[in-house]
């Protein structure tokens, strides 16, 4: 993998301080501009909208925000990956304090497999080295490096301890089996 590209990856997003400073500047102005268009809606009817409009509108606008913002995360992050990387898995979440989530439920982390730099071991060519990258919504993504079995559907942490297996040999318990079908093998694998 390129320096340039790998950099990308990890910095995709700044400091996470700032994006949520940001977020809630934004949801301010959301309400805000509402609680504008309200005061508008009460000068245009003569003072006879009721007054309770107003913190109405702002509250309904910081809501909507909040949840545009939360539901366009997933789409806006994985549409900003290079070429070559891949989403392998999301995780949809619901919580009670999101009824919605219910009904839709949003993707608040997704895991990505840089495809294009996987390199084969040069021992077993059944083996791939792959960086996966572990997105989640307000933290900074993390790159995991994996070693991937192709010809036994595994999956192991790249590290020295990591025992190289010969082609052909059993798996040590380092190794966690996964399914034929499982999406991460499917795009590293077939590349």
């Amino acid at each position: 993998m390129t320096t340039t590209k790998r950099a990308f990856l990890v910095k995709a997003r700044p400091f996470q301080d700032d994006i949520m400073f940001w977020e809630f500047v934004a949801t301010v102005f959301a309400g805000l501009g509402a609680a504008g268009i309200a005061l508008l809606l009460r000068k245009v009817s003569r003072q006879r909208a009721p007054r309770w409009i107003i913190p109405v509108f702002a509250g309904a606008a910081m809501l909507a925000f909040q949840v545009h913002s939360e539901y366009s995360w997933y789409p806006y992050q994985a549409s900003r990956l290079p070429s070559g990387v891949v989403v392998v898995k999301t995780v949809e979440q619901q919580a009670v304090w999101r009824p919605w989530s219910y009904l839709y439920p949003q993707t608040l982390r997704f895991i990505a497999a840089d495809v294009a730099n996987a390199s084969v071991n040069t021992q077993n060519a059944e083996l791939k080295l792959v960086d996966l990258y572990f997105f989640e919504r307000r933290a900074t993504a993390r790159r995991v490096p994996v070693v991937l079995h192709c010809g036994q559907f595994a999956r192991a942490d790249f590290s020295e301890q990591l025992q190289i297996p010969q082609a052909g040999a059993k798996l040590s318990e380092q190794w966690q089996m996964l399914n034929k079908d499982d999406a991460l093998i499917s795009a590293v694998c077939a590349s």
